[in-house]
């Protein structure tokens, strides 16, 4: 890929994406070199022994047992995340079973190759299990990468949908990047109760005023059936990314589970993954996945005010294709996109009504005629962004694609390039002598940007609670929360806090969050700087802040500081200390992960590229690594894995 800027996307667009080209050269070339290497014409298993093969179809019969034993068929594996405790996980119970009927009927043979865990963040919300949702997103990779690794397979059907999920297939599958891969999603619930309701129903529970009995029935209402949720977070913003990435069918993300079409895009995956496994329409993952994907899936995300989470997702899923994405491509861009969507938490509709309206096909549609997304780019669907204009229907029980409105059908909801919602994608990214941050303003008033005010202290959600609780925090403050990173602890979301600081808001506080936490990509109205490097766990500014320190966070100029005189800032000691080693509902397992794992803005991953630094260290005898590793466990981390 040449780093020439492209002149038929906008400017910004095609500079942020020639810098990323620029300084990924290395790593890219090396991933694509790998991948090239390990592609073979004709079934791989070609090259097996006859005992491995024989264990490779002994459970088979009838006709896939003839044709993986006889080698004339491509073999295809299927990769889920299936479980019945979550909602958009269920319906995926079924698709195994459509998967091998139509790759059958494609002239290959699927077989289930292995299951990923998947927890849901929303029932670990607030609890000791969600230290453990953001690692495993590397389980969850090293888990597809051990589906992928018996060399039977020429393609790879990856079944997941939320959070750190698609994340971990997508880390998992680029290690054998040479293998073509369709993402297959589920689906959102039908709309239930409004999410506008559901959070003035949280917030009175908040402050007294409604019932334990009140709250849990406005959750079951909300979230009452199969399906993804059906709010703007994490997971509605994955399937939003990856088609856009060209990782979907187009049209995929968000028909409902339960219906012909649904059952019809599934089986429709399963013909078209074989159809990429061979011949001229050849299309591994490493092709799909490159430099303008990522700027598309980039764009997307910000074009729709999506979850913040991903400013760690993409950049983890980038350098395990060789890409090197920073917090700097997503600030850049956010600059330029305009915030084309409304979907709570950035207004009232759910992911049902953005699709109505014309969904990604509509958004894909306006993005490409301004010039916010590359078109010249590889998808499943075949070459070209174009294709993800048009929506999928059912026409006399045949599956196929139609072009849509050129309007939006509710510009409540959703609108076209030249009248946004506001000009820039809400995203952004502040600085200044606490360290780097992201935040998320597409859903906070204006006049809440800004806010100056004496900090108060917290380790842990529980103490921040007692203090709301106790009337301690009736004042302009900035809730500091700390030890939260992905050393400390696993880096939890920290969306309970929620609605005790919307309280703060309305009662008329200036109120802000400084974490070095995640927020869910349910995250609101509350001014957050989140994802604080360095963090505290690792020495870094935040953990200096003391009760009564003024903070100022200003996400209008970008800053984020502590008003406090620099010298005597500096030479304080470390308020707090990260728990030494944490036990209870696993964590005791990931303390080798949470020892390794790099900073927020470079992915928080555990598997980051082979650096130069590294490279002269392997060379040392004995030598360790900038984890602290010794060298010999990472002989087998290729650049740009």
């Amino acid at each position: 890929m040449s780093s020439t800027p492209d002149t038929t996307v906008h400017p910004v667009v095609a500079e942020v994406t020639a810098r990323i080209v620029e300084r990924s050269t290395q790593t890219r070339a090396a991933h694509l070199a790998r991948s090239a290497a390990a592609h073979e014409e004709g079934p791989v298993r070609r090259g097996l022994a006859c005992s491995n093969l024989a264990h490779g179809f002994a459970a088979m019969d009838g006709v896939d047992k003839a044709a993986l034993r006889e080698l004339r068929a491509p073999g295809v594996a299927i990769v889920s995340s299936y479980n019945d405790l979550l909602s958009a996980h269920q319906p995926m119970q079924e698709y195994p079973a459509w998967l091998k009927k139509s790759v059958r009927a494609a002239g290959g043979v699927a077989q289930f190759a292995g299951g990923v865990p998947a927890m849901c963040d929303g029932v670990t919300q607030g609890r000791p299990g969600m230290e453990l949702s953001l690692f495993s997103r590397e389980v969850i990779a090293m888990a597809t990468a051990i589906a992928l690794s018996h060399d039977l397979f020429d393609a790879s059907l990856l079944l997941g949908v939320c959070d750190k999920i698609v994340p971990g297939l997508l880390i998992g599958a680029l290690s054998f990047g040479h293998l073509p891969a369709i993402l297959v999603p589920a689906g959102p619930m039908n709309s239930g109760l409004p999410n506008k309701e559901k959070a003035r129903v949280r917030q009175l529970y908040a402050e007294g005023l409604a019932t334990r009995e009140d709250l849990l029935d406005a959750e079951a209402a909300s979230y009452h059936s199969a399906g993804t949720c059906t709010f703007y977070g994490t997971a509605n913003s994955n399937q939003m990314v990856v088609e856009v990435m060209g990782l979907h069918l187009p049209g995929a993300s968000f028909v409902p589970p339960g219906t012909p079409l649904r059952q019809a895009l599934t089986e429709e995956a399963g013909r078209r993954v074989v159809e990429l496994s061979r011949g001229e329409a050849y299309t591994p993952v490493s092709l799909v996945l490159d430099e303008k994907a990522f700027v598309n899936g980039i764009v997307a995300l910000l074009a729709t005010g999506g979850s913040t989470n991903h400013t760690m997702h993409l950049v983890a899923i980038a350098a395990a294709a060789g890409i090197q994405l920073t917090w700097d491509d997503f600030s850049d861009l956010s600059a330029v996109v305009p915030l084309l969507a409304r979907v709570y938490p950035n207004g009232s509709a759910d992911i049902n009504h953005f699709h109505a309206a014309g969904g990604i096909q509509f958004l894909v549609g306006t993005l490409l005629d301004a010039g916010f997304l590359h078109e010249d780019v590889h998808t499943v669907a075949g070459f070209g962004l174009r294709r993800y204009t048009q929506e999928p229907i059912l026409s006399d029980g045949e599956l196929v694609w139609r072009d849509v409105p050129t309007r939006s059908l509710d510009e409540d909801v959703l609108r076209p390039v030249w009248r946004p919602f506001a000009p820039d994608g809400g995203l952004r990214m502040v600085a200044g002598n606490l360290g780097r941050a992201v935040t998320k303003v597409s859903a906070v008033a204006p006049e809440h940007r800004v806010v100056q005010a004496p900090a108060r202290v917290f380790t842990s959600q529980e103490a921040f609670a007692i203090a709301f609780e106790a009337g301690e925090l009736g004042r302009d403050v900035v809730v500091v929360l700390r030890q939260q990173g992905p050393q400390a602890n696993g880096m939890p979301e920290l969306h309970g806090l929620t609605p005790a600081l919307g309280v703060l808001m309305d009662r008329g506080f200036q109120v802000a969050l400084l974490t070095d936490g995640r927020m869910s990509g349910a995250s609101g109205k509350i001014p957050a700087a989140i994802q604080v490097t360095p963090e505290a766990a690792v020495g870094g500014p935040i953990a200096r802040i003391a009760d009564g320190d003024v903070v100022r966070f200003d996400a209008r100029s970008g800053t984020l500081d502590v008003l406090v005189d620099a010298d005597e800032f500096a030479r304080r000691d470390l308020l707090d200390a990260p728990p030494a080693f944490v036990e209870g509902t696993g964590r005791e397992l990931f303390g080798a992960l949470r020892r390794a794992v790099g900073p927020a803005d470079q992915g928080a991953s555990v598997f980051g590229p082979l650096t130069a630094e590294l490279d002269l260290l392997r060379d040392a005898p004995g030598g360790r690594g900038t984890l602290g590793l010794p060298l010999h466990t990472l002989e087998t981390q290729e650049v740009g894995q």
